[in-house]
């Protein structure tokens, strides 16, 4: 280790409290935990992304149980904001001992270079322990805080899902299971449970999608039968709906705009054999995890490191029978997966991802053929991303005809919104919005 170089973080506390700061902050927490993961052992960093995970999910109603218990507010300290955070989330929601809560959260005020903020920490932590249940009485009613969601938010969700928005905002803090995509090159499902079921792994059989597994709880990919050769992948639900709407037929040629990581992209080719197929990603980093993910897989695609919209810059001017839009958006259909999308994302983000998910619509438009379909996915629940650009688009566009799309053969899923339909997260589902648009001259 040179001079120059940070001792490595081996208090699970005092890295958990990096990385929520850091999300607090405005930075993404998957890299907020990698950036603080590198030395911990796999015990001690499954630890560390249960706290951050929870800590973000609930740093609202966190946040406000602190002030409760502080005499005066914490000022330019995130640090110790984020810790306090953590050792109350240990109290509450994790089955971590008492004594290791307090004492090692305590611990690691020395480690993340806060010695002043020991007896701070000591004190509040045992505090709460005495008056839990006092404290707790007090939190106030309001969904920002029982919740932990943004003003902005939840607002917009008691507009867009007037009967449901408190299903919606408790679907939000929840886990998320562990979906699996049955390769159908490499065998159908039937055959896979088999494997499952020799390998002790528990699971259920969702009906709404032909390929899907759902696991009775996530497991480390490496645990995953057939994962590294390629027989199955991790998709939710949700996204695994759109192969069939697509309807892709061998010999035709699709258009995966948007394509990264490129699960949907695998789906189309190992359900139908034939297809030409053209996978296109603005960011090379994304790109590259569309190529990992096809090696793994031995699938074969055509991949393109352009914005989709920029059509001069990469099409040849031959049209597409099918065509998918898995449009940039909001991402909060997905916020179980996800917490830090709570805040992260701004309301002013949402008027320019939707003028960029209706750039991608009119730039790609034309490229398909007549009698073509094209899909229009968001994981978004907000309506300003779903049924609110489909109808902006039609209004412009005279051409496009939706196929309102029916519950799928195998089960229902979703519900008809008027134009497209859309699905509330929830149990095995990720929030999701579809639209299947046909060219008709």
């Amino acid at each position: 280790m040179t001079a120059t170089q940070p001792a490595p973080i081996t208090n699970v506390r005092a890295a958990a409290a990096k990385a929520v700061a850091a999300v607090m902050g405005g930075r993404n927490l998957d890299d907020a935990l990698a950036a603080v993961s590198a030395p911990l052992s796999a015990a001690d960093l499954s630890l560390l992304k249960a706290m951050a995970y929870g800590v973000v999910r609930e740093y609202a109603a966190l946040d406000w149980r602190i002030h409760q218990l502080m005499d005066k507010p914490l000022r330019n300290e995130p640090l110790v904001a984020a810790l306090l955070a953590c050792g109350l989330y240990q109290l509450r929601s994790m089955r971590v001992p008492p004594h290791a809560a307090v004492g090692e959260t305590v611990a690691a005020t020395e480690v993340l270079g806060k010695p002043w903020a020991k007896g701070l920490t000591n004190a509040l932590l045992r505090r709460y322990q005495r008056e839990a249940d006092a404290i707790d009485a007090r939190l106030p009613p309001d969904p920002e805080l029982r919740q932990s969601y943004p003003e902005w938010l939840v607002r917009q969700l008691k507009r867009d899902w007037p009967a449901s928005w408190r299903s919606v905002l408790a679907a939000g803090n929840t886990q998320a299971p562990m979906t699996l995509r049955v390769n159908r090159r490499r065998g159908d499902r039937d055959a896979y449970l088999k494997a499952l079921d020799a390998a002790g792994i528990g699971y259920t059989v969702p009906r709404a999608a032909a390929d899907a597994v759902v696991l009775a709880e996530p497991l480390p990919v490496e645990q995953i039968p057939g994962f590294a050769e390629g027989r199955v992948s991790v998709q939710d639900l949700s996204a695994q709906l759109a192969a069939d709407l697509l309807e892709a037929e061998p010999g035709m040629r699709v258009l995966d705009a948007c394509a990264a990581p490129g699960g949907k992209t695998a789906h189309l080719i190992e359900r139908t054999e034939g297809l030409d197929v053209i996978a296109i990603e603005s960011e090379a980093a994304r790109l590259g995890r569309i190529r990992d993910t096809l090696g793994r897989l031995q699938l074969d695609a055509m991949l393109i490191h352009h914005d989709a919209a920029d059509t001069a810059g990469w099409w040849k001017g031959k049209k597409f029978d099918r065509i998918l839009i898995d449009a940039p958006c909001s991402g909060t259909g997905v916020i179980r997966r996800h917490p830090d999308i709570k805040w992260l994302r701004r309301e002013t983000d949402i008027a320019a991802l939707a003028a960029q998910q209706l750039r991608l619509l009119h730039a790609l438009w034309p490229l398909l053929k007549p009698e073509g379909a094209l899909l229009y996915a968001t994981c978004s629940i907000l309506k300003a991303e779903g049924e609110d650009i489909g109808r902006a688009f039609m209004e412009a566009q005279r051409e496009a005809v939706e196929e309102v799309i029916e519950p799928s053969p195998y089960g229902p899923w979703g519900e008809d919104c008027g134009l497209g339909r859309r699905i509330e997260p929830g149990d095995q589902f990720d929030g999701f919005y579809y639209l299947k648009l046909i060219k008709v001259p």
